[in-house]
């Protein structure tokens, strides 16, 4: 049994959405062309570490779109997962500022049959196909569980007042980290204290304020109402609310394909819309 190597990237793209460009980067060491990626790095977010890599071996900044087919393969007798994501460019930097300067050294934009004659690995063509197998311009709202928060009975105080505890405020940070990659326009949380504070960080370092909303509580929550609030929501988002309401606005959010509908303390879901369409509803962990 091998260990599992984790790795993180994006396939990177900009212009037209119907004949897009895309960033492919060559590696001296390797002599080869690929997508931006790179190892996670110990107790780092899938997700924070695309974006560290493609800073690092692009200098883009980067806006994230649904997640693409994670590729597996054997490297110096150890299996390697690498998770990618699709991904806009929206801004340049320069190649003399990256940390990995010396692991690429060309970093070029090409149409899609340019870049499939350029890739070094078969695995790269099939991230091209899944690349336009969807739309590529989403509009994601992201639902979140609310960071820990310690025990429920073990609380003597109003419920809501109930705040995060130590591990809890390491969640929300590796949340902010990752909300950074979607840029969301809006934070919509329960008023519950260990709602606010699971936004908090993203919230400040943003500089964009929280919504506070009833119907996100545990003794507001309406099914109905509730799903009409979030879907009403036409911007980039995310939405904080509690354990008894993921379910059923989930679900309802996800159009019942969800399947399992249960997210873990300070997990979340990303829920890609094109329109009125569902695009994809990917699940992740902090």
């Amino acid at each position: 049994m091998t260990d599992l190597v984790r790795a993180a990237g994006a396939v990177i793209w900009r212009g037209d959405e119907r004949d897009p460009e895309v960033a492919v980067v060559h590696r001296p060491r390797y002599d080869d062309w690929s997508f931006p990626k790179g190892k996670l790095k110990p107790g780092e977010h899938v997700i924070a570490a695309a974006l560290r890599e493609v800073a690092e071996e692009t200098g883009l900044r980067i806006l994230l779109g649904r997640a693409l087919p994670p590729v597996h393969y054997l490297k110096d007798g150890r299996l390697k997962r690498v998770d990618y994501w699709t991904a806009q460019a929206v801004g340049i930097g320069g190649l003399e500022d990256l940390e990995a300067v010396e692991e690429v050294d060309q970093v070029a934009w090409l149409n899609l049959d340019a870049a499939r004659r350029r890739l070094t690995y078969e695995w790269d063509a099939g991230l091209l196909r899944a690349l336009t197998a969807a739309p590529l311009r989403t509009t994601p709202v992201i639902l979140v569980r609310h960071a820990q928060a310690g025990s429920r009975q073990d609380w003597k105080g109003d419920d809501d007042r109930r705040p995060l505890d130590h591990a809890g405020a390491a969640q929300a940070e590796t949340l902010a980290t990752v909300l950074a990659g979607y840029a969301p326009a809006a934070l919509v949380t329960s008023p519950s204290k260990r709602c606010t504070q699971t936004l908090k960080p993203y919230a400040t370092s943003s500089g964009l304020p929280l919504r506070k909303e009833k119907l996100l509580t545990e003794t507001h929550f309406e099914p109905r109402e509730t799903l009409r609030l979030v879907r009403k929501l036409d911007e980039p988002a995310v939405v904080c609310t509690h354990g008894k309401v993921v379910p059923g606005l989930l679900d309802g959010l996800c159009e019942h394909r969800c399947g399992d509908t249960h997210l873990r303390k300070g997990a979340f879901a990303v829920i890609h819309r094109d329109g009125d369409r569902l695009v994809s509803v990917e699940r992740y962990v902090t």
